[in-house]
């Protein structure tokens, strides 16, 4: 290439070069080139040739961009491969992308290069910079360095059964000795467990007296002027115990790794007092002589101040023997004192007025040496803790209800960190079967949404237990060999070949591919199993039958005195009063009935469906006060529909109709009670005139008597009905005529003052006197209005309909070729 070309020819040379490239390629997708291969086999062997160039061209350039950007990428042998690996040769190419827009940003000066803040730069006078938008460095989230628990003088076993022993192999400030202490529990699960060894002492063992007073808060040191100590020797331990024992309250934090290891590995622990800091590296080979640290931490004269300390109480424990008597977590403060915020992020902002950079919290605390900027970030966790604590328990006292003996949200605070502090170990084991434990599959698929077949739970199950026995080989994390996602969809997929097997695995499972062979074999195993296999939904049914054993109540075996039931029952009922209780429900009504024999009488009942005869029971009632009568509930008018005007003469004759039908029920209404009433004097008095010893002929012609009558009752009632009806016909016909002529009236006289001389003065409306709106009537004008058509030949804007919104400003002449006369 000739250098005298300047930028911008040479960058017009490539942009034509790849259109021409992108052109042709383009064209030939849209050939048909299986056609071409079968029709020329000259053509074939020239496209055999061109692929495999393009492929050795995209295999270096995959290559190259892989090494750049620290990703992997697998060789692509065929076409087929491209469509395997796609998503992670786009990945590739988007991150290769990102840095050549990083590169000309920085060129052009569009963005400029970060400065990492050195601890000199910081301090109260000057806040740090929160940069959270800032993504943290792949080197410093997932280093490439040796395991530094191989190292380690004592072993973990990750295989471990039975219960966790403690580390323990003295046991400072203690009130019951440490062979006491090593006892064993059977916890819910029925499983065997050590006890907590300082159990005894945090429980009974009280806070020192000046935690419960007042203090005055003292201000922290900037942090430029205290010194920091890095220590990473046993000496540099022991000389900083000899400190820490002269202090009355230390600040606690630690740094934890799970990524690289199957438990975990505690890298990091930040300590400081009111003058001084301490940073200790834990990952030494010697680290499990840090258990001397129980001079300090398990004395009950000194305070730990820690925030959040669930889980630094259990690794403490697991990685070095160490636990925490006289613990105060600055969380639980925050939450008995209704913070907004309860993180530590959020008491440095509130009280410290320090703004930390949280994107280390994802670091790999095992590098070494450690980086300036996060050593940095470890220091400041501690720094402010105790400034914090004073004005916690200030805050605390003041909020606390006065007259106790001791402030009770103080006491609150300090319950609530004594069972963090009683937190235990245990070994990570689950049941593979049932998938219940620390690292089982239950909870998992609990909250999964996918619902498994017989084979696919099979493969599953499967396939969790080969990555957990790998991971606890290799001493590695579980999702450092597989993620849960990909864990899924093998299980959903299930690939029959090992090509298909590696296309679900992702960019980051590349400990996976020297076990790709057993694991396929592991698969393939489990799905010829799992064709006659439970279900998933099977072992979420029987989820009652795997933890009922534990949680059922014991049986009594002795027959124990049972009391009498009709001793406990009472002779009144305490929601229903005095009330009668219907027939209905009473035995004994029937009984009555066959023995007294009394004549049916039908009545307008809802229970008449339930029992054809209607006898008197005598039932013994308590003599008490009749009921206060309750008041009658209003009545709810309904919304009905209604047109403020009236429609045309059909309209008005349907609605006149309606009215004389509701005139009908009225009539009926006002009858009906003494209809009632005649049925009910009649039955009195047959029933006052029939006698045990009459015979059934009597029975029949009183039968016969009354059917005629109330035959003739309602002929009665009939030719009443048409009576009334007639009379109301004529009533509302005068109060129509008296009402339109009043109305012609008021027409007239309206007109009249109209046509007066004189004062114009205003008068009042008089609604008396007004038309209806309801049943307004037509005029000619709204006539016309209605018989007005629409023409289709004229102007659209003007006669046409008009639309609910105009979508233009100038209104659009109509088409009119759509229409013909």
């Amino acid at each position: 290439m000739d250098g005298s070309l300047d930028f911008k020819t040479l960058r017009e040379s490539l942009q034509a070069a790849l259109v021409a490239t992108t052109r042709t390629a383009n064209s030939i997708a849209s050939e048909d080139l299986q056609f071409q291969r079968t029709v020329n086999p000259t053509v074939g062997s020239q496209l055999d040739n061109s692929s495999g160039r393009l492929l050795n061209l995209a295999n270096g350039l995959l290559k190259s961009t892989a090494n750049l950007t620290g990703q992997k990428v697998g060789t692509l042998e065929d076409a087929d491969d491209v469509d395997i690996q796609w998503r992670n040769i786009v990945d590739v190419i988007d991150s290769l992308l990102e840095k050549a827009d990083t590169c000309l940003d920085e060129y052009t000066g569009l963005i400029k290069r970060k400065d990492v803040p050195t601890p000199a730069d910081q301090g109260r006078a000057q806040k740090r910079v929160k940069s959270s938008n800032d993504r943290l460095e792949w080197s410093l989230k997932r280093a490439n360095i040796l395991k530094p628990q191989n190292n380690f003088e004592r072993k973990v076993d990750n295989f471990a059964a039975g219960p966790w022993k403690p580390l323990l192999s003295s046991k400072p400030h203690a009130k019951v000795s440490l062979e006491d202490s090593l006892t064993t529990f059977v916890d819910d699960d029925n499983n065997t467990q050590y006890k907590h060894p300082y159990e005894t002492e945090i429980k009974t063992t009280p806070y020192p007296e000046h935690v419960y007073k007042k203090r005055e808060p003292k201000e922290f040191l900037p942090i430029d002027s205290t010194s920091a100590v890095w220590i990473d020797t046993y000496e540099g331990v022991l000389e900083m115990l000899e400190e820490l024992k002269q202090a009355k309250e230390i600040a606690l934090d630690l740094e934890h790794h799970d990524f690289r290891s199957y438990t975990g590995l505690l890298s990091l622990m930040q300590i400081s007092t009111r003058e001084k800091d301490w940073v200790i590296d834990t990952l030494q080979p010697w680290r499990h002589k840090l258990e001397v640290l129980n001079e300090v931490f398990a004395d009950p004269k000194i305070v730990k101040v820690l925030h959040g300390a669930f889980m630094d109480a259990i690794w403490l424990q697991r990685d070095l023997g160490l636990y925490l008597v006289g613990l105060f977590d600055t969380y639980h403060a925050c939450a008995v004192l209704g913070y907004p915020g309860r993180s530590l992020g959020y008491l440095l902002s509130k009280f410290a007025e320090f703004e930390a950079d949280k994107k280390y919290q994802l670091a790999d605390w095992r590098i070494r040496p450690l980086p300036e900027e996060m050593f940095y970030y470890a220091r400041s966790d501690t720094h402010y803790l105790l400034y914090i604590y004073d004005m916690l328990v200030n805050e605390l006292i003041e909020r606390s209800t006065p007259g106790k003996p001791k402030p009770d949200l103080l006491e609150q605070v300090l319950e609530r960190s004594k069972d963090v502090a009683l937190q235990r170990y245990e070994n990570p084991s689950y049941n593979v079967e049932t998938g219940m434990g620390p690292r089982g599959w239950y909870n998992v698929l609990l909250k999964s949404p996918t619902l498994y077949n017989s084979e696919q739970f099979a493969v599953y199950k499967a396939v969790h237990q080969w990555r957990d026995n790998l991971a606890r080989r290799e001493d590695e994390s579980p999702f450092f060999f597989m993620t849960q996602q990909v864990l899924a969809d093998i299980a959903r997929i299930l690939p029959t070949d090992k090509k298909a097997l590696w296309s679900i695995l992702d960019s980051n499972a590349k400990g996976l591919k020297s076990h790709l062979d057993h694991l396929f074999d592991v698969i393939q195993k489990a799905r010829e199993e799992g064709v006659d296999g439970p279900k998933m939904m099977d072992i979420f049914k029987s989820d009652s039958s795997i933890i009922a054993p534990s949680k059922r109540a014991a049986v009594i075996s002795d027959d124990s005195d049972i009391p009498d039931v009709k001793e406990l029952k009472a002779d009144r009922s305490q929601f229903w009063g005095g009330v009668t209780l219907s027939s209905v429900w009473d035995g004994t009504a029937a009984k009555t009935a066959k023995l007294d024999g009394m004549l049916e009488i039908t009545l307008p009942y809802p229970a008449d469906f339930m029992d054809g005869t209607a006898t008197e029971m005598e039932v013994d009632q308590p003599e008490e006060e009749a009921p206060a009568p309750q008041p009658e509930p209003e009545q709810v008018v309904v919304n009905q529909e209604f047109t403020l005007r009236s429609g045309g003469k059909r309209k008005r004759e349907e609605e006149s109709e309606e009215e004389e039908e509701a005139s009908d029920a009225e009539i009926e209404d006002s009858s009906a009670p003494h209809t009632e009433t005649d049925a009910q004097t009649g039955g009195e008095a047959e029933g006052d005139d029939s006698d045990e010893e009459e015979e059934e002929e009597e029975e029949e012609a009183s039968d016969k008597s009354s059917k005629k009558s109330k035959k003739a009752a309602k002929e009665k009632k009939k030719q009443d009905k048409e009576a009334l009806r007639a009379q109301r016909r004529v009533e509302k016909a005068a109060k129509k005529e008296a009402k339109k002529k009043a109305q012609e009236e008021a027409a007239a006289a309206a007109k009249q003052a109209e046509g007066e001389e004189g004062e114009k003065k205003d008068q009042p409306f008089d609604y008396s006197q007004a038309a209806s709106v309801l049943r307004a009537r037509k005029t000619q004008e709204d006539v016309k209005k209605q018989n007005k058509r629409f023409n289709p030949y004229g102007n659209k804007g003007q006669d046409g309909p008009k639309g609910a919104r105009a979508h233009y400003s100038a209104k659009a002449a109509g088409r009119t070729a759509t229409f013909k006369k």
